[in-house]
């Protein structure tokens, strides 16, 4: 008896007390990186709907565009960030253990906003990561952490800097944890992701915040929605690859025909100045979620998903600021609406599935897509979603929106494979 009694405690002393000395220091500095993150968060939130309020009073700003493109290209200069790579740098950053700065929260909560007020075609929540991985990459500089630590600290920013615009605590701390390496999920991480992304939103919450929820039309599970949902899913896969082509190739045109930043930064807004007058409305200008709000209640052209593809390449390619996922969202929400329809999908069903299938194809992230559609949409659907994501990731095969982005398991088969998105 007594030998087992010292047994157990050998056990204990090995395994659970230090698991409890982490938990107890990680608990700590999540909390203080939900607060602090939260806070920016909520104030970059309430820049970005206060300069998009003015936008749509005064739609004549997007015909200055790329002068904002230039206010953003000097800011960079000026603070010695010339090559900024985006969302891309906060990956690296994780699996390389690089450091970040304040100076990259500064120039993507500036940059960002900016691109908003001119009408841009981008997101939030891409500049959410890469200002909560900064503020966290600096306060583990501050408390001299060895890289190991940073790792985790900057994944812990990044779910904090997602839920406090989004209000989706658990796909923001899965998402920081399952982006980088595609094969591998981060465990290690998972105690201060969750905390600081549930604290990041609270805070954002209680600052006026709101979490996005849309009510949709679910069918019984049956053969007749499941064979829908499956042919959906399998054109989505196909226009997340088209998405991720076009940003790719963009970007490409962009860093051959124009080397200076200035020049890229005034081709782009100029272009997008030109393309609104084109269009003849300002529905893709920004993020675009008065579209998606649109879309799971009524039918939207079959086109929108094409041309918000086209704005939203020539925008952040050209280096304007904010992030890739909310028109990733727009782009999954207008087509899955479109293509649902002519399967015979209800609209609120079709842009539902659509919106998942697309995110999870982009970004190679299964897990985080279904927590995403029970926090936005409810239980009611997973099993619809669980086929839209599976199938989405399977065929949307290795593109993806980062570069920076590793598949290190063949999803195919059980096989190691480290390769780069994109290669």
């Amino acid at each position: 008896m007594n030998k087992y009694i010292y047994n157990s405690y050998k056990d204990i002393k090995r395994t659970h007390i230090p698991a409890l000395k982490s938990f107890g220091k990680w608990t700590l500095i999540a909390i203080l990186i939900g607060i602090v993150v939260g806070l920016v968060g909520s104030a970059f939130n309430y820049s970005i709907i206060t300069v998009g309020n003015l936008r749509e009073r005064y739609p004549i700003i997007i015909m200055f565009m790329a002068l904002g493109g230039v206010a953003i290209a000097w800011i960079y200069k000026a603070l010695g960030l010339p090559h900024d790579r985006g969302t891309n740098m906060v990956l690296t950053a994780v699996r390389d253990g690089k450091d970040l700065t304040l100076k990259n929260m500064v120039c993507i909560f500036v940059g960002s906003v900016i691109t908003h007020l001119f009408g841009g075609s981008s997101g939030r929540e891409g500049a959410g990561l890469q200002i909560g991985g900064s503020i966290a990459s600096s306060i583990g500089t501050a408390l001299k952490m060895n890289k190991s630590d940073e790792r985790i600290i900057t994944m812990c920013g990044m779910s904090a800097g997602f839920s406090a615009l989004f209000g989706t605590p658990v796909t923001a701390g899965f998402f920081a944890m399952e982006v980088i390496s595609i094969g591998i999920l981060h465990y290690s991480a998972i105690v201060p992701c969750m905390i600081a992304s549930v604290v990041s939103m609270l805070i954002s919450s209680h600052l006026g915040g709101e979490s996005v929820f849309y009510r949709v039309t679910f069918p019984n599970i049956s053969v007749v929605p499941m064979l829908q949902t499956l042919g959906l899913s399998f054109m989505c896969a196909f226009v997340s690859i088209l998405f991720c082509i076009a940003m790719h190739e963009v970007l490409a045109l962009y860093r051959k025909y124009l080397v200076n930043h200035y020049a890229r930064a005034i081709v782009g807004g100029i272009l997008i100045s030109i393309l609104t007058l084109i269009v003849g409305n300002t529905d893709y200008n920004g993020a675009g979620m008065n579209i998606i709000e649109r879309c799971f209640t009524q039918d939207v052209p079959f086109y929108m998903f094409i041309v918000k593809i086209i704005f939203t390449a020539i925008t952040l390619c050209a280096g304007y600021k904010g992030g890739e996922i909310v028109p990733t969202f727009f782009v999954g929400a207008t087509f899955g609406n479109f293509f649902g329809s002519l399967l015979g999908m209800d609209n609120s069903f079709g842009s539902a599935i659509g919106l998942i299938a697309v995110f999870c194809g982009v970004t190679n992230c299964p897990l985080t897509s279904m927590f995403l559609s029970v926090e936005i949409f409810g239980s009611q659907g997973i099993v619809y979603f669980g086929i839209a994501c599976a199938v989405s990731y399977l065929l949307s095969g290795y593109t993806g929106l980062y570069n920076a982005q590793k598949i290190v398991y063949s999803k195919t088969m059980p096989k190691f494979i480290d390769k780069k998105a994109n290669q």
